[in-house]
Formats: C-alpha cells, structure tokens, sequence
C-alpha cells in the first residue's frame, strides 16, 4: 500500500499579496502629513496676522493718545515751573533746599503751594508726577579750571601720572582753539582714530561726550562696577580687584560730579558729599560734616528739622573748614540754584511716557523753559 506525501506547510502556497492596499495606505499618509503642514502653515499665519493687529490696534491707539500725552507733559512742566518760581517767595527762606516742596520736601510753602501737589495729579483723562531736580547740586564742566578737575579726577581714583593728560585733553575738547596744551589733544590725535571724528573746540551739550575725550574711559565716566568685586569701597586711591580683573578701579564717577546745565556756583545745600568734596577741596570727613550740619537733629534729609545753609558765610562753623578760607570758597558756592531739570511721567490708561524739560529761574516771576523733549 502506497502512502500519498502529505504536504508541507511551507509548500503551501501564500495568498497574494494586495498591492493596491499598500499603495493607498501610502498616499493617505502624505496626504495626512500635507494637512498637518497645511495646518501649521496656516496657524503661523494666524498668529501672525493676530500680532500684526494687535500692534496696529496698539499704535492707533497710542497715536490717538498723542496730542493728550503733549497737553499733559507741558502742562506738568508749567506746574514744575509754578513751583519752582513760588519757592523764590517763601517768608524767611532765602534758599533752595532739599526740605523745600520743589525737592519733594515737607516745608517750602506759602499760600499759593499750600494745596499744590507734585504726585498723583490727575488732570483729563490722565495721571501726572512731577520730579524737579536743580542742576546747581553738580559742577558745571565747561567752566571747570585745571584745579577742579585734577581734584576732581584724584577723587574718582584717576592715577596721578594720568589725570594730567586727561585734564589737559578735557580743556583741549572744550577750547575754542586748535592749540594742544603740554599733555592735551586736539584736532590732529582724533583725526588719526578709527574712525576719525572731530574735536569739539565748544563747550560740552551732553556730558557723555566726555568718554569721546582722550583718556576719559567709560570706568571713569560711570564708576567702575564693584559688585562683583571683593574691593572695598574708599572715597579716594586707585586700587586692583584681586580677582581676574587687573584694570583700574574708580571708586566714583564723573557723572556724579559734574553737569552741563548749571551756573557757576554749587548749591551747599542740595549738593552731594562727592560734589562738596572736590569743590571745595576738602576730606570726605568735611564734606560729611557739610551733609550733617544741613540735615538737622535727625540726620535725614529732606524732613521738618533740617537746617539749611542761609549764606555760604555759615560754612566757617561747620567743623574741618578753615574760617578764613571761607571767603575764597564763596566764589564757588551759593544757597540757591536757578536751572533746574523737570520730569513729567505721564500715565494715559496704562499707556506711559516721561518728558524732560530744563527750566531757568531768573526770578520768581520769570521762569523760563528752555527745552522739552520725550524721553
């Protein structure tokens, strides 16, 4: 008897395999891959489109604010004005202090400031805040001698061997002429730069031009950064971080000392330590002694108890300044200031801008802006 071979399961035949399932599937997955770029493509430009109206909705609104933000700005800048000429009129205060209403003070007042407000003021549709600084509290730098600014630049920390030149280059910038002084720069030393730019021979209009001056770093015009430095902070002397840093280290700045704007004389009573310093050319410890004896019992300034200087004459009491140096020191000093810098910040339905302005006060009855503009 004959057995029949049984077949193998791998002779049996596979079913045949479905082409057009395979092709189909692949199709509807690049169809799904084009949707989902269509998708995105389109949810960009709907953002995009969503921003740019935002931003134009924005602008349409902030151009709309425009003429009231103009209205608001000058009409703090004639308040800052009212008060500052008002201040020039208050019984048995023949100065301007830091105690006065103009500074943010409680005293100052007369009749006319009594209900007079410098904060929250709203006027229109809007909110004002005014803040007035005179501009007599810092030295002027385009009427600086070489004195002012050596003592100036020992009280930054400037070495010795350079404050020289950099004095010297400072006149040379400010001077008419195109005569270089033994260690000054004019014309011939900027040109040769890269780029070249020319002196200035005119008196400084922004006091960053300093750091265009030969030898001016910008260290020196800011205050060196000692934040991240374990240097200790001294009035005077040059010193070296102990760490990676090796440059020079200004413990103060020229910024802090000097102006463009004021008159000849300094405020005693509105100016800072490092300003009286180098002004009069005396201690840290003196100038201190100024601060001390304008601020009353409290040793705050700016508060009820504070004693301000009545003539720069008062300056023989205070202890460390010689009397009879006093009188060459009047030259310099003064207890009134008459330019002085107005901020106005302007608050329009949570949209905001500052304008600066510089008034002068030639008396209390003119007060006369010299310029506006939007920060």
């Amino acid at each position: 008897m004959k057995l029949r071979n049984q077949p193998h399961a791998s002779d049996t035949p596979s079913p045949p395999v479905a082409l057009g399932g395979a092709r189909s599937n692949a199709r509807s997955g690049v169809a799904l891959i084009i949707v989902m770029l269509v998708v995105v493509v389109l949810a960009v430009l709907a953002g995009g489109f969503a921003y740019s109206i935002k931003v134009e909705t924005t602008l349409a609104r902030n151009a709309s604010y425009d003429p009231e933000f103009e209205w608001l700005g000058r009409s703090g800048i004639e308040l800052a004005s009212f008060v500052v000429g008002q201040s020039a009129n208050i019984p048995n205060e023949p100065y301007d202090a830091l105690s006065q209403k103009w500074a943010g003070g409680p005293m100052g007042t007369n009749e006319a400031l009594a209900a007079v407000s410098l904060t929250d003021v709203r006027l229109g549709s809007g909110v004002l805040n005014v803040k007035i600084t005179d501009c007599e509290r810092r030295l002027n730098i385009n009427i600086a001698d070489p004195i002012l600014l050596g003592q100036a630049l020992k009280t930054c920390g400037v070495d010795p061997v350079e404050a020289g030149p950099v004095s010297d280059s400072i006149l040379d910038w400010i001077d008419p002429d195109q005569q270089t002084r033994p260690n000054g720069a004019e014309g011939d030393y900027y040109l040769s730069l890269n780029p070249p730019y020319q002196v200035k021979n005119g008196p400084i209009d922004d006091l960053t031009e300093l750091m265009l001056i030969r030898g001016v770093s910008a260290d020196m015009f800011y205050g060196t950064d000692l934040s991240q430095m374990d240097v200790p902070r001294s009035v005077t002397g040059r010193a070296l971080a102990v760490n990676k840093y090796t440059g020079p280290i200004y413990t103060n700045a020229l910024r802090d000392m000097f102006t463009t704007t004021s008159l000849r004389t300094i405020n005693i009573n509105t100016a800072s330590a490092l300003v009286l310093q180098v002004a009069l050319g005396v201690d840290s410890a003196t100038a201190q002694g100024i601060i001390a004896r304008r601020a009353g019992l409290d040793g705050q300034e700016g508060t009820e108890d504070d004693t301000p200087f009545r003539s720069p004459g008062e300056l023989g009491g205070v202890p460390g300044i010689n009397p009879q140096a006093v009188q060459a020191m009047a030259q310099r000093m003064g207890v009134r200031s008459a330019t002085f810098e107005i901020e106005v910040a302007v608050d329009i339905g949570g949209q905001k801008r500052t304008m600066v302005g510089l008034i002068f006060r030639a008396n209390a009855r003119d007060v006369r802006t010299l310029y506006t503009h939007w920060k």
